[in-house]
């Protein structure tokens, strides 16, 4: 399956991503993920995100179009894969429709985890990451890490991420707002669209995104 998540920041989205793609073998392609790991690598490309990503604004649309391009490109992809963090908005919804199109290709779905933006706020607030390795996370108040500040996986120090100041996650959810919110109609117009509550445990919303894609494959 070739699928894109959206939702706002703090929907889950990296956590399910990893969980969908490993149930539908399929690699986990997240443009934070890549960006990051530019920045981390003193890369051309991270020293243009840098600075960007410590205010909560979006990478320009050429560059993240061009980076998941290149990713798509890798062998791994081929029979499918699972988005996150793009499409962003629209016109780079269009762009991924291009793309696809050139290699006889289709999207399967648009998967939407939907949350309440006083949910958004708690979630991001208490969100702590490993500074080895970030796809480590845990939450203060809802999966908290057996050691205080201590990653339970490799014992590395807990942060939290510039991007998730309370300063920037409200301008991140007015980015969301204005920019991503759209692709819902987008995809929505497409018949791609599948709505699921991500309130909730993390397994009960992973059930809910599986039925989801299932009812979708009838």
């Amino acid at each position: 399956m070739r699928l894109v998540l959206l939702g706002p920041p703090g929907a889950g989205k990296g956590t399910q991503s990893v969980l969908l793609a490993a149930s539908l073998d399929v690699p986990h392609i997240s443009t934070g993920d890549l960006f990051r790991g530019h920045v981390e690598r003193g890369t051309a490309l991270g020293e243009q995100v840098r600075a960007i990503m410590t205010t909560g604004g979006l990478v320009p649309t050429a560059l993240t179009v061009a980076v998941v391009e290149e990713r798509l490109s890798h062998g791994d992809a081929a029979d499918g894969f699972l988005l996150d963090g793009f499409p962003r908005s629209t016109v780079q919804a269009e762009a991924l429709d291009r793309i696809l199109a050139s290699r006889a290709q289709e999207l399967s779905a648009a998967v939407l985890l939907d949350l309440p933006d006083d949910e958004v706020v708690r979630r991001i607030a208490g969100r702590r990451v490993c500074g080895r390795d970030p796809s480590h996370t845990f939450h203060q108040d809802t999966a908290p890490p057996l050691r205080a500040g201590e990653c339970d996986y490799c014992g590395g120090a807990l942060h939290r991420r510039t991007d998730d100041e309370p300063a920037t996650v409200l301008r991140r959810q007015e980015l969301y707002r204005s920019e991503t919110a759209p692709l819902v109609d987008y995809y929505l117009r497409a018949g791609l669209l599948r709505r699921v509550d991500a309130l909730g445990p993390v397994a009960e919303v992973g059930n809910r995104v599986q039925r989801a894609l299932a009812a979708s494959r009838r």
